[in-house]
């Protein structure tokens, strides 16, 4: 990877944030068509997705399937959670006593995740919430609050591509996990370099 001044990391960034705060007001506004259909989701998956609330579906922004099985009790942490879609698929199998934490810089986001904590531990059962949301950059969890070795698996979903120090971002996941935690994501890739034109376009870089 070609490592990309301070100034353009935030200019990088500061863009992906515009793109999924302030110009998607929803999936039907996505300009590209890399998110996954309903029906490609396993099937164990798909019952939980009915349980999911309509606001918090309607702005998932995913492109895959990073749910490992035998989840009953982890710790799990969700790089890029959104609107919080995939952190509430895995609140549901982590169960009560695991816990799943979603870590994304975007208010807009953050703040339709919240909104449905109670609504969710009501749907799945659960006394409390076994979720919690938290604002910070991906290449940098610890300023986030996660800590060393504290979570057994690490997920992300269509967003380490967005990352532009990508070095930072793999060095992270690597602290937060635990002795033999396990990374899952999935993500859009390119099999040869973009031109500059091409990488730095708004629509297709977001």
């Amino acid at each position: 990877m070609v490592n990309l001044s301070a100034s353009k990391a935030r200019l990088s960034l500061k863009s992906v944030q515009d793109y999924y705060g302030k110009v998607l007001q929803g999936s039907k506004d996505l300009k590209t068509s890399a998110c996954c259909a309903v029906d490609s989701l396993p099937i164990h998956i798909r019952p939980i997705l009915k349980q999911i609330h309509p606001e918090v579906q309607d702005r998932f922004y995913g492109c895959g399937n990073p749910f490992p099985l035998a989840l009953e009790g982890r710790s799990v942490l969700d790089l890029g959670c959104g609107s919080g879609r995939d952190v509430y698929l895995l609140s549901k199998l982590v169960g009560p006593r695991g816990s799943v934490i979603g870590i994304d810089m975007t208010d807009e986001q953050l703040e339709v995740a919240r909104r449905h904590q109670g609504w969710h531990a009501e749907q799945f059962g659960h006394a409390e919430s076994n979720v919690r949301f938290v604002k910070g950059y991906i290449e940098d969890l610890r300023a986030a609050g996660i800590g060393d070795e504290s979570v057994d698996l690490v997920v992300s979903n269509c967003v380490t591509n967005l990352s532009p120090d990508k070095p930072a971002l793999f060095s992270e996941i690597m602290r937060v996990l635990k002795p033999g935690g396990e990374l899952y994501f999935s993500d859009v890739f390119t099999d040869r370099r973009l031109s500059p034109e091409l990488a730095e376009d708004p629509v297709l870089l977001g």
